[in-house]
């Protein structure tokens, strides 16, 4: 615990769902600048915890304290915000004292109560508002939202959730609370929030499935596991090392207990006359032995062993296909084959026309022209983003019978319902609980099963992550890997990624896609080093005037300076040529994994070695020109 000022105290919080508990006797603390990352499986209690961390909802039992004066922000997985307000009223319409010294100020001045303006205009100076409504457009349009008359009843869900973080970040409060933050941002605005919460001071919890995120942020983790919590002074890798010893150690304990009770039970059964002669502390020890000897992690996973129906070698062709809105193009003859075990990520700002691809590949789209071939073995599994369109009102067991009452598993073995809900996680009790009362990943972990149940063996998942915990994702990166068949991605969650593609379609906007052999984090440092590259150009170009001056002679090249820039001129020929070579391989679909692996590893060689040419034959042209 920090020696730094308390912020808040919990003692003895205990919550039920139900019959369920989800928490008992919880007792923390948390002070000024921990930044923590509360990490549980699915429907334990995390956003439960936070909702009366938050105030909005009461413990059954224990005692929450903030200390007096802390201003806490939270932002919950569905914000509730005012729909008759525009954005920018909206982010006016908070308890913030600049935003209040703003309201007197522009009150004062349209009255022309000028006794009040000279009061206000010394607090807006004590209160540095004055370029507040700039720093609040400034982080709107970070987060994507330009639009500051929109209505919010006109606002997707997507957009909401953007504004109420605005909204929380815009007020500075001294606690953050934040439900999956990274929901529903594009990976720009994520890496923009990551800098954002790097910097700031503001003391934080947050759930989130991204870990990429949690690493960069958080420096401590609490696990909501067994009704308690755990907690990990480090990023994300050491949690995974010291939970894993938690476990191994608390059942090497119960092993030990359990041994112990067969001793004690052999005592208990021979002399039942003595108990009531006998110590009854010893009494009192067996039960208690009794319960720890069955208090053993038994640390559940899932084993995705669907089957996947076999796929021929015709999967899915684009030729030339084009689709446009209006004046927004989306496709610009695009064509494609799609390869046996393939896996593409796609990435691309918010509206360039990745769901519209997604939808136009599997038939849902008509292409402007241009045409698709599928392959007839080809069975698609289609996770979309927005979710099941069921009836909330229908119970677990039924969502899946209605689909099959047989559920075939690669083994080649079959699955009633019932039995494939236990599969996934979903204990006796929750098969007759109605898909209204899960909780956001119970729902999203639903989903997936209704999708992998009809045996796809080629899979598009978009936005696959939100709101499933670490540790289903690890178990479906750990499927998708070992997947035959093919997969398209479309995911903010970088680590996702990584683990899973081969390569990525880069959506640039106005029709264009870019094939980029590679994962997300190969893209990201080369568009760095591109930046880079480009910000040594532009130097270059300015350096030379502003240095000349009058008395400056023109330097000429020497010899040696000049056979070095026709040798560097030869060397970019021969290098952009293999260049236009690799990439050509790569888009090909012809290459097998170790050599796409060997291609895009080359690839990025031969732009670094490029990127330090350009640079010298800049140089030495400037001199020459």
């Amino acid at each position: 615990m920090s020696s730094t000022t308390a912020y808040l105290s919990v003692e003895e919080l205990t919550h039920h769902w139900g019959d369920i508990r989800l928490f008992s006797d919880l007792n923390f603390g948390i002070s000024e600048g921990q930044k923590i990352g509360l990490i549980a499986r699915n429907g334990t209690g995390k956003t439960t915890l936070l909702n009366i961390l938050a105030g909005k909802l009461l413990g059954d039992k224990g005692k929450v304290t903030y200390r007096k004066g802390i201003k806490v922000g939270y932002l919950s997985q569905l914000p509730e915000l005012n729909i008759n307000n525009s954005v920018i009223e909206e982010i006016f319409a908070s308890e913030n004292p600049q935003v209040i010294a703003i309201k007197a100020y522009e009150k004062a001045l349209a009255d022309q109560n000028h006794d009040a303006l000279g009061h206000l205009i010394e607090e807006l100076d004590k209160l540095n508002a004055w370029d507040f409504e700039s720093r609040i457009k400034q982080i709107l349009s970070q987060l994507k939202i330009t639009n500051f008359d929109q209505l919010i009843s006109q606002l997707s869900g997507g957009q909401k959730k953007r504004v109420a973080l605005a909204n929380i970040l815009i007020n500075e409060p001294d606690f953050l609370i934040l439900d999956e933050p990274t929901n529903h941002l594009d990976l720009e605005m994520i890496e923009w929030l990551e800098g954002y919460l790097e910097r700031s001071k503001a003391t934080l919890m947050m759930v989130t499935h991204d870990r990429y995120f949690l690493d960069r942020v958080c420096n401590e983790i609490y696990e909501l596991a067994d009704q308690s919590l755990y907690y990990y002074k480090g990023n994300y890798q050491y949690f995974l090392e010291k939970r894993e010893e938690r476990i191994q150690t608390q059942n090497a304990q119960v092993e030990k207990a359990k041994n112990l009770l067969k001793k004690e039970q052999d005592w208990m059964n021979r002399m039942p006359q003595a108990r009531a002669t006998k110590a009854k502390y010893r009494i009192d020890a067996f039960h208690d032995l009794k319960k720890k000897a069955h208090s053993g992690i038994t640390e559940q996973s899932i084993n995705l062993d669907i089957k996947a129906t076999r796929l021929g070698k015709k999967i899915i062709e684009c030729h030339g296909l084009n689709k446009s809105f209006g004046d927004l193009k989306i496709l610009d003859d695009f064509n494609y084959k799609f390869a046996q075990g393939e896996k593409v990520g796609i990435i691309g700002k918010n509206g360039t026309g990745k769901s519209t691809f997604l939808n136009t590949i599997t038939g849902a789209i008509t292409p402007d022209s241009g045409y698709l071939e599928t392959g007839e073995t080809v069975v698609i599994g289609y996770y979309r983003q927005d979710g099941m369109k069921i009836d909330n009102d229908k119970k677990v067991i039924d969502i899946i019978s209605d689909i099959s009452e047989h559920i075939t598993l690669g083994s080649g073995n079959s699955m009633s319902p019932a039995q494939f809900l236990r599969h996934f996680l979903f204990s006796n009790e929750m098969h007759h609980v109605q898909v209204d009362n899960l909780s956001g990943g119970e729902k999203k972990r639903l989903y997936l099963m209704t999708v992998l149940m009809k045996n796809p063996n080629f899979l598009i998942l978009d936005e696959p992550t939100n709101d499933l915990d670490i540790f289903t994702l690890n178990l479906l990166e750990e499927y998708l890997q070992n997947f035959k068949g093919c997969v398209i991605i479309v995911s903010h969650d970088r680590y996702f990624m990584d683990k899973i593609v081969d390569h990525l379609f880069v959506f640039e906007g106005q029709g264009n896609i870019k094939d980029f052999p590679g994962n997300y984090t190969i893209y990201h440092n080369f568009k760095l080093e591109e930046e880079k590259a480009q910000k040594k150009v532009e130097k270059v170009k300015k350096e030379p005037a502003a240095k000349t001056t009058v008395k400056d002679k023109p330097r000429k090249l020497s010899f040696k300076e000049k056979k070095e820039l026709e040798e560097i001129e030869r060397e970019m020929d021969e290098l952009n040529t293999e260049k236009t070579d690799i990439e050509n391989d790569l888009n090909s679909g012809l290459l097998d994994a170790e050599s796409l692996t060997e291609k895009s590893k080359r690839l990025n060689e031969v732009m670094s070695i490029l990127d330090e040419k350009e640079f010298r034959w800049l140089e030495l042209s400037e001199i020459e020109g």
